[in-house]
């Protein structure tokens, strides 16, 4: 049974990879399942990304990540985690993605874009970098709008839309205007977000009271044209003469492929999965979440540093269930 595995794991980002080494270690068969490279959410991270916590805080395996910088950038991580990934010979399956997850009796069959599995466990440690959060305006779909941002040398002299007050959207506001864009942030609230880097928000407030970076607090979007943006603001709405539009209002997890495989996720937000925090177990017996994916909404709950945690507690929780099983098996 070359495709049976005890824990069979979805999604290839730290929390994955943390997966795996706790399978191992508990010496429980393993395979990591992930529709991209991998970490694939942090490779899609802007090019000059810093992280907001210190390399020993996005640690797994007990593995130390070294790197000169006070907070470790997108490639620095990358790295680590790929060594990380040949270090402990991890299972993974790349660019193959999850399709439907079914459980049939003691095992669930486990579909994928190239072939079926099965397994006695499934983790689902999915994220919630996949599905960016929509404006729902026209125009959103026009070739100039985008959800993500790579890296501020293709705005170049452009006028650019930023939308958020977020890292990201803060990020993408002062690297672009370095790059000699003229920006225009369009924030919905009354300020830079709360939650903005510390060593950052000095830098984007300095530029707002410069005149460098133009403002609109309170506003919002309510259309996109090919050469403009239309933006209501408390003194009414204007139009802007614009070429791009970074729509950086955040990302959700795959609420539907839950749903698809069995777990309950409520309709109302922030629509957290169901699930025991002290197992990780959903309502599906066997079935179990790790890392931000358990937040649902509140995408800001669980980060690398406060998730490493889950690997641990699910492996556990699974060997519980086995020495279970056999007790109840010899009783019978």
């Amino acid at each position: 049974m070359d495709n049976h595995f005890d824990v069979l794991i979805i999604g290839a980002g730290p929390i994955g990879l943390a997966c795996g080494i706790a399978a191992e270690q508990a010496g429980l068969s393993h395979t990591i399942i992930e529709k991209g490279c991998l970490v694939n959410s942090l490779y899609n991270y802007p090019l000059n990304m810093t992280f907001f916590s210190s390399s020993e805080r996005l640690e797994i395996g007990d593995t130390p990540f070294v790197t000169t910088l006070p907070k470790p950038k997108r490639a620095e991580a990358l790295e680590y985690y790929r060594r990380i990934n040949t270090k402990f010979g991890l299972n993974t399956k790349l660019f193959e993605e999850v399709i439907e997850v079914k459980k049939e009796g003691a095992f669930f069959s486990v579909f994928t874009t190239k072939q079926v599995y099965t397994a006695t466990s499934v983790v689902v440690a999915t994220g919630f970098y996949d599905i960016p959060m929509m404006l729902h305006v026209p125009g959103e779909n026009l070739p100039k709008v985008s959800h993500y941002y790579k890296d501020p040398h293709f705005y170049a002299n452009q006028r650019v839309i930023v939308v958020g007050a977020s890292n990201s959207s803060v990020d993408a506001a002062l690297e672009t205007y370095r790059k000699g864009a003229k920006v225009t942030m369009v924030v919905r609230g009354p300020e830079i977000g709360p939650r903005v880097k510390y060593w950052v928000r000095p830098d984007i407030e300095n530029r707002i009271a410069l005149g460098e970076i133009d403002v609109y607090y309170r506003s919002h979007l309510t259309e996109i044209t090919e050469d403009a943006v239309i933006i209501s603001t408390p003194e009414g709405a204007i139009e802007l003469e614009n070429d791009f539009v970074l729509a950086l209002t955040g990302y959700r997890p795959n609420f539907d492929f839950l749903r698809k495989i069995g777990i309950h996720v409520p309709e109302d937000s922030p629509m957290i999965p169901s699930h025991n925090p002290e197992t990780m177990e959903t309502n599906v017996p066997g079935l179990y979440l790790a890392g931000v994916v358990c937040g649902g909404l509140n995408t800001h709950l669980w980060f690398i540093e406060n998730s490493r945690i889950h690997a641990d507690i699910i492996m556990q929780h699974i060997l519980q269930q086995q020495v279970s099983s056999v007790t109840h098996a010899k009783r019978s």
